[in-house]
């Protein structure tokens, strides 16, 4: 079977999450580095990273690396790669997207074209030929420039794993399914404890969690671009990773999983997103207030991404909010809070500092991911345990 070195992205600030997530499906992490993991896998690896993994942005195959400061370089470094072991005769390829950090080329247009140029190039030479018609599958290329040194991909996942299908409709500032993915993993939550947020919007944070319970593959009810690369990733490969998501599917397990919302019409979105993602019957959202906020069970989790000045005409409705959730998580007995914001008075208005928090880019706008710890629930003792 061949063996690729496959690349994730992911949101800066939150690569350790990632890592932790391809180790824990059997593969080896070569290299990490800001907003992205690098790992070694096989034809089945391409198709178990984009059905498992719920914290990457997608998943690229390098195709190569070289070193490059002027145009010339890029070109004939382009041209240098063995771009005919990934592209047909017949396929259509072009540079989806350049991104330069610290290197003497910057401009993204330019990189593009040039690649582009680069690789037709070399196709010709291999193919004999002088025009391709491209109306064949689809290769989008994704190149990196960091001091220099450039890397060429090919990525197989086509629209960003974030979207897992289940999103039709959302709220004004949503978070992205797999950024809510990767907050839930960084918090001690389990599928068996408590969990609201009382500002869930399109419902984003628990049902990620309720697919996290339920064991749901984030990818398992949607397509990727390699699917129709049977040269490249064997159909068979596919299947049997859908086939194992299915199988891992646990759709009666039982969960404590809340969401409120202020606006009635955010909470019908929820819910059906819910029904979308198939756990509905997992979630109990309802209309309801900050100031509501309650519940009388012991060592849940408040998760949330509350207002945080984007989405409120003034500012000054911020500090009330603020101060109000921390009124109502004092109340909750032995309970935790982790909250992602950009709101800068967070500790100050919930009334008591972090004991972690944590920075993070939510796209380009730079957030705190506040953790207020509660304590540890006891262990049962063996004489509960029987009893059980």
């Amino acid at each position: 079977m061949k063996k690729f070195e496959l690349i994730a992205p992911c949101h800066f600030g939150l690569e350790a999450v990632l890592k932790r997530e391809i180790q824990d499906l059997g593969y080896e992490v070569s290299r990490v580095e800001d907003g992205r993991v690098t790992f070694l896998g096989d034809e089945e690896a391409v198709c178990r990273a984009n059905v498992f993994l719920r914290t990457a942005e997608r998943i690229l195959i390098r195709v190569g690396s070289f070193h490059a400061e002027s145009f010339e370089e890029l070109f004939q470094g382009t041209r240098a790669l063995e771009w005919e072991n990934f592209l047909p005769e017949n396929g259509k390829f072009w540079v989806a997207k350049a991104a330069s950090v610290k290197s003497k080329l910057f401009s993204p247009s330019d990189i593009q074209s040039i690649m582009k140029k680069a690789i037709v190039e070399r196709l010709k030479g291999i193919y004999r030929v002088n025009w391709f018609p491209e109306d064949g599958e689809s290769f989008p290329i994704r190149v990196f420039l960091m001091k220099d040194e450039v890397t060429a991909a090919l990525d197989t996942t086509g629209e960003s794993l974030h979207k897992r299908g289940y999103r039709k409709l959302t709220a004004k500032a949503p978070i992205a399914e797999n950024l809510a993915a990767a907050l839930i993993l960084l918090t001690p939550w389990k599928g068996d404890r408590i969990l609201v947020d009382p500002f869930c919007g399109s419902g984003t944070f628990p049902i990620e969690a309720a697919m996290m319970a339920a064991n749901m593959a984030p990818g398992m009810n949607r397509e990727f671009t390699a699917e129709a690369w049977g040269h490249v990733v064997e159909k068979k490969c596919w299947y049997r990773a859908m086939d194992e998501a299915f199988d891992l599917v646990d759709d009666g397990v039982k969960t404590d999983i809340q969401g409120y919302d202020i606006d009635d019409s955010m909470v019908s979105i929820a819910r059906e997103n819910a029904r979308l993602a198939g756990v509905d019957h997992l979630i109990h959202f309802q209309t309801r207030p900050v100031s509501q906020l309650s519940h009388p069970k012991k060592y849940g989790f408040v998760i949330t991404n509350p207002p945080y000045g984007e989405r409120l005409e003034d500012k000054k409705d911020l500090p009330p909010l603020y101060r109000t959730l921390g009124e109502r998580f004092r109340l909750l007995d032995s309970w935790s809070l982790y909250l992602i914001t950009s709101y800068e008075n967070v500790e100050q208005d919930i009334g008591r500092k972090a004991d972690k928090n944590r920075k993070i880019y939510n796209g380009m706008m730079k957030t705190y991911f506040y953790q207020f710890q509660g304590p540890r629930p006891p262990k049962p003792n063996r004489e509960q345990k029987g009893r059980e």
